[in-house]
């Protein structure tokens, strides 16, 4: 049995909310420079240019990439042989808190989602926890802005509807969505389930590596097709049109009931931000 002190977690997790926010994935940054090289469209292609830019200056001066910093979600797997010493929920709230704080980050919280509170914080921060086999704690931050969390879309289909439909769904959302949620997107899908496990598995799939195919052929081949439709509705970078309205689709499926077939759709803007450490 492995014992980890909360105080450990504490002092990671705040280097990852700083991490996070500040660095691009390198994987979404391939992706961006692939579609500025591949992009035909003038103004578009400057609208790739100038977000690549935009992620370099703040790599470089340790600078949040996007002033909406968002709201804090925490993917936790805990091994099966590992013992935390004290809270970890507590230590991953005041660890984000002071990394936010650090960072000079806005503070987007909205303790009362009914009455408003004039009063924003940095957390809650959103913390999902699976138990997995091993000695070893997987910490995953992922900063979710909310202008394309706002287009967000989980929908239950009949059981009888085919791959043509489930695609014809998350294709609509995309183009619901238009421009607001600042494109190019990564286009997470999480397929089965409950309705509210279809949107944790589609926020899952935005973690998946963008430079690995998925290791269903199946389920490849729909990304794939997916991803051609979603680029052809022309939305494009920042909304001026062009071949790459998204970088990439990612789909993760679970196994459901015989009447139902929930479909979630979550969306994350060009500055799909997270930063994972292991102890």
């Amino acid at each position: 049995m492995k014992t980890i002190k909360a105080r450990d977690i504490q002092e990671k997790v705040m280097a990852l909310a700083l991490r996070a926010n500040t660095h691009l994935r390198r994987d979404v940054v391939a992706l961006l420079k692939e579609a500025e090289r591949g992009e035909k469209k003038r103004l578009a292609r400057r609208a790739l240019a100038a977000i690549i830019e935009n992620a370099a200056v703040a790599d470089r001066k340790s600078l949040a990439i996007c002033q909406d910093t968002g709201l804090p979600i925490i993917f936790v797997e805990l091994g099966s042989d590992v013992r935390v010493q004290g809270n970890i929920n507590d230590s991953i709230q005041a660890a984000v808190a002071a990394g936010y704080a650090r960072g000079y980050f806005r503070a987007s919280i909205q303790p009362d989602p009914v009455f408003r509170s004039r009063r924003l914080t940095h957390v809650p921060a959103i913390i999902h926890t699976d138990i997995v086999p091993g000695n070893q704690l997987t910490i995953t931050l992922m900063p979710k802005g909310f202008g394309s969390e706002n287009k967000a879309v989980t929908t239950m289909l009949n059981p009888t509807a085919g791959v043509e439909d489930i695609e014809q769904c998350v294709v609509a959302a995309v183009q619901r969505a238009g421009a607001a949620a600042c494109p190019p997107y990564i286009i997470g899908v999480g397929i089965g389930g409950t309705q509210d496990y279809a949107g944790l598995l589609a926020k899952k799939a935005l973690l998946d590596p963008l430079s690995a195919s998925n290791k269903r052929k199946d389920i490849a081949a729909m990304e794939q097709r997916l991803l051609r439709k979603i680029n052809a509705l022309g939305i494009g970078p920042c909304g001026l049109g062009g071949r790459h309205t998204a970088l990439a689709v990612r789909i993760k499926i679970h196994p459901t009931h015989i009447a139902g077939l929930p479909v979630a759709v979550n969306i994350s803007c060009h500055a799909l931000r997270s930063a994972t450490v292991t102890l």
